[in-house]
């Protein structure tokens, strides 16, 4: 006999499933969410929020050599990193306790365990059964683990295992150079540590407009950060004080690397196993869960959200995947996924970089055609006024329609001022609309009206 019935089980409270929850309580669904570890998921307690801290942090001690130039002497041989540590851990300790605020406050159960799927409509959890007319996957990810290269969280780390460390290392490799890779590489390298990232592809930031890795990169290299591109890690040697990478270099040639300790931030993988999901006939492929419109699986009383399916690996994509899905549960019209030209990336090292839709890159790739421009931050009066002049804004139009098919910004505030593009492109608006509209002066954001403008032909502070 069940436990106890509801119209919607989730599991998972990472912000695919806590949202979702929430979402669902609102729509009239009695609603339980099970969790096995703490709310807020990977994101909440081992990601986005406690690196942010750190990334807030590191931007703080960076800025502390503009006292010197009005006459301030600071000391920062002091440098406690244990503090710095231990403040992320605040950080993640207040996401959690914000996440189980708003699932109290929206009324839905929140259950402590282990879950496993015992039929299409049925919850196993530590040995209890629960009854749900819908269930909801949201189990998320973990860090890829690759052969030769596994965590022991010592020295070969992975996300987690470099968010736990309270003292710094002299020197650091990382493998990948994406947003996790990139934002690492920005907190290390700030606080001292001798970094180099290692990868695989032709250049950093694979996943990002040429131009706007550029900045980054360069921005990097003057923080003494090395970078090889083009090159694969072939095997991994640790003793008691250092590792040592192989790698082969673009010219075939073999070279060995040396650090205290190694990040591998080569991605993520789903949480699939031991859900129970074969059990049930819910179909996977290379690991994720196979999903139809509205998130459905092809048992139609079990979505799938998140990093679970083969969507892009991000926080926010998860909680709207979640909204999506539970709305049709609801029988509230909605739409059926995600457009996927239409949702922001970010990396929130300094300078950050965001973006959403096409760039030229992908453009030319797809044969899509498009009509660019670049606004350069040095012509935005903001950025003169507090000496963060690296940055760009470009936009990416259809040539006929003028309909935004791509934003790309990497500078100041980057990841703030990607919406307004973004904004405009769901709202259907053309870079005409932007272009006219008045802007606060002086504001960084002048920069995302100047390049409206300059795909129109009229771009005035350039």
């Amino acid at each position: 006999m069940a436990e106890q019935n509801y119209d919607l089980i989730v599991i998972g409270a990472g912000p695919g499933g806590y949202v979702a929850a929430v979402r669902a309580s609102q729509l009239g669904l009695k609603t339980a969410v099970i969790e096995k570890d703490k709310p807020g998921g990977v994101c909440g307690n081992w990601g986005c929020i406690p690196s942010k801290s750190l990334i807030h942090q590191a931007e703080a001690f960076e800025r502390i050599e503009d006292l010197t130039h009005m006459g301030v002497k600071v000391d920062v041989t002091g440098l406690d990193y244990a503090a710095v540590q231990k403040k992320s851990r605040q950080a993640a300790d207040r996401s959690g306790k914000g996440v189980q605020f708003l699932l109290k406050k929206n009324k839905v159960d929140y259950l402590q365990g282990t879950a496993v799927l015992s039929g299409p409509q049925s919850v196993s959890v530590d040995g209890k059964e629960y009854k749900a007319r819908f269930l909801l996957l949201a189990t998320g990810s973990r860090p890829r683990e690759l052969p030769g290269f596994e965590f022991d969280e010592k020295q070969v780390l992975s996300s987690t295992g470099i968010l736990s460390l309270t003292e710094l290392p002299k020197s650091l490799l990382i493998l990948g150079s994406g947003a996790i890779g990139m934002e690492f590489a920005y907190v290390m390298s700030v606080f001292g540590v001798k970094v180099t990232v290692i990868e695989m592809l032709p250049r950093i930031l694979p996943l990002e407009d040429p131009d706007t890795a550029a900045v980054v990169e360069k921005a990097f290299k003057e923080r003494g950060v090395s970078f090889l591109v083009g090159t694969r890690a072939t095997e991994l040697k640790k003793d008691a004080q250092m590792v040592r990478l192989t790698v082969q270099t673009p010219d075939g040639k073999t070279q060995i690397l040396e650090a205290e300790k190694i990040l591998v931030a080569v991605g993520r993988v789903p949480n699939t196993e031991n859900l129970g999901l074969e059990k049930v006939g819910v179909k996977t492929d290379r690991g994720f869960v196979v999903v139809k419109d509205y998130y459905q699986t092809d048992v139609k009383t079990i979505y799938a959200i998140g990093d679970l399916i083969p969507s892009p690996l991000l926080a926010h994509v998860a909680s709207k995947e979640g909204e999506i899905a539970v709305e049709h549960m609801a029988g509230k019209a909605h739409e059926a996924r995600l457009d996927p030209l239409s949702i922001p990336g970010a990396t929130y090292c300094e300078p950050q970089i965001a973006s959403f839709g096409y760039s030229e890159e992908k453009a030319k790739e797809k044969g899509v055609a498009y009509k660019a421009y670049t606004f350069p931050y040095t012509g935005n009066g903001k950025a003169n006024a507090i000496e963060r002049q690296e940055g760009l804004v470009k936009v990416l139009m259809d040539p006929k329609s003028h309909e935004i098919i791509g934003g790309h910004a990497v500078g100041a505030y980057a990841t703030e001022i990607i919406h307004e593009l973004l904004l405009a492109r769901k709202a259907e608006l053309l870079p005409e609309d932007i272009a006219t509209m008045v802007h606060a002066h002086p504001t960084i954001s002048e920069s995302v009206m100047e390049a409206a403008r300059g795909l129109e032909g009229w771009a005035i502070h350039i």
